[in-house]
């Protein structure tokens, strides 16, 4: 299983596991992190969730793929496809309070170069967290930024050793089991709550767009690109 699930000591553990592809998510993985979410949602016993990869690799993102065998339906019908089930359960757990990466770690939003647009509500929050300048290099450039940028830009917490993040996210989420559940979930209602409504505007605004995109010229062409291991030609569109 690509996916796998565990719960201790008050701690829901998500382990993205198929590095023979670089732990890239199908459908099925997508369906699998949400119906997990939901259940840890649903559990009292959960105090936090921890979601990780595998040692030199979280998530290398979509299997494009799976992705082209199976595209979430186009338009409103978005909505209900695994991909944003995932989205709308982690958002219920207030999207990612805390985020710590390795100092190995290379990350990217590579969306455009893929014929696609920003997506899980991305084209509100990066800016809102970088600004709009530094978003506009990440997200219509898609350059790569290292562990120390995404601290300073504010979208992670701390960088690590790789051999010490995972250790380090669990002692934190952990921690959960000494404070008050009550205080803690009105807490973070009142972080996030303001904008949820935005939020969720934005992920149907983009899931639209990207759903038709995944069927554009454009993103076809750079698929294809992919799949030959050759450099895209946009110049036609």
């Amino acid at each position: 299983m690509s996916i796998k699930t565990a719960t201790l000591a008050g701690v829901a553990t998500i382990e993205i596991a198929r590095p023979e592809k670089k732990n890239a998510l199908t459908i099925a993985m997508y369906e699998a992190m949400a119906a997990a979410l939901e259940a840890a949602v649903a559990d009292p016993a959960v105090r936090a969730v921890l979601i990780t990869g595998q040692p030199g690799i979280f998530t290398s993102g979509n299997d494009i793929e799976d992705f082209m065998a199976r595209p979430p339906a186009e338009g409103p019908e978005a909505m209900d496809s695994p991909v944003f089930r995932f989205m709308r359960a982690l958002l219920n757990c207030v999207h990612c309070d805390f985020v710590y990466v390795s100092d190995e770690a290379r990350l990217a939003m590579p969306f455009t170069s893929l014929g696609l647009v920003p997506e899980f509500a991305s084209s509100l929050m990066v800016p809102q967290l970088m600004g709009h300048a530094r978003a506009a290099e990440k997200l219509l450039l898609g350059d790569a930024f290292t562990p120390e940028q995404a601290v300073e830009c504010g979208i992670a917490n701390a960088v690590l050793p790789a051999g010490e993040v995972v250790a380090h996210a669990r002692r934190v989420a952990e921690r959960f089991n000494a404070l008050p559940p009550g205080a803690v979930r009105e807490s973070k209602q009142l972080l996030r709550g303001p904008q949820r409504n935005a939020v969720l505007e934005a992920m149907r605004t983009e899931g639209e767009r990207f759903t038709r995109r995944l069927r554009s010229p454009e993103a076809t062409e750079a698929f294809q690109a992919f799949f030959q291991k050759r450099k895209p030609d946009f110049s036609k569109f």
